[in-house]
């Protein structure tokens, strides 16, 4: 199975995603075929804050009949944030759609999970996941949205978390587990393993990345269909 990858969305996020798949696919002693297209952050983001769903999913329209071109099978969005307008893309795709947020339902409670916090993009943290978890509690910092919102836009842009960042997030993170309840702090949002790879927060935290990674690699090397994990055509 060839997998299509919109990346750039950001660029930190879209490395990581590329070297876990390259590592799930191999490790399964399977040829890897990927093909990746870069799409613009900050056309994305301007979309987002404004709502503008028809216009982000004809751009993602756009970048899907390149990698139908270069030989893919199905194509996946590298960012929760970037999945505002999945519903929108659907319709107007050469490819099927691998949805990142709809595995999270069943991998929660796979893992017995049934309050989870969220960290990642303004729209992420206020939808709770686009109102897509139907079997787990989602929760979020209601005040501190904005500022925390704000703090992953500017870091998924430039690439790179500061100290002062990584202390806001993984606190935020404590906050949820220990004011709030959550059992796990998901991070929604494909560029926080800048601000937690290698880190130990002292609660467990759910890369909602590297769920996103496993279905794909499976789906790559045949452990499930394409019919039975994809949206659209």
């Amino acid at each position: 199975m060839h997998i299509g990858l919109i990346g750039g969305i950001g660029v930190a996020a879209t490395l990581v995603y590329y070297q876990r798949l390259v590592a799930a696919i191999e490790a399964r002693n399977m040829r890897t075929e990927i093909t990746i297209v870069h799409a613009d952050v900050r056309e994305l983001i301007r979309n987002n804050l404004a709502d503008d769903r028809a216009n982000q999913a004809e751009i993602y329209a756009g970048l899907i009949q390149r990698l139908k071109d270069a030989g893919a099978d199905c194509a996946a969005i590298t960012s929760l944030g970037g999945h505002f307008c999945f519903e929108e893309t659907i319709p107007i795709s050469a490819l099927p759609l691998v949805s990142a947020v709809e595995p999270l339902d069943d991998f929660f409670v796979s893992e017995k999970l049934t309050t989870v916090g969220l960290l990642g993009t303004r729209v992420v943290m206020r939808t709770k996941l686009y109102g897509q978890l139907k079997q787990t509690r989602a929760l979020a910092l209601e005040e501190e949205i904005e500022h925390l919102g704000q703090t992953y836009q500017d870091m998924a842009v430039a690439g790179y978390c500061s100290p002062e960042q990584r202390t806001l997030f993984i606190e935020a993170g404590q906050r949820m587990v220990s004011d709030l309840g959550a059992e796990a702090v998901v991070l929604a949002g494909t560029d926080l393993n800048l601000a937690f790879d290698g880190q130990d927060p002292g609660y467990r935290v759910v890369d909602a990345l590297d769920v996103h990674v496993d279905l794909l690699a499976r789906l790559a090397v045949g452990e499930v269909r394409l019919g039975d994990v994809s949206r659209g055509t």
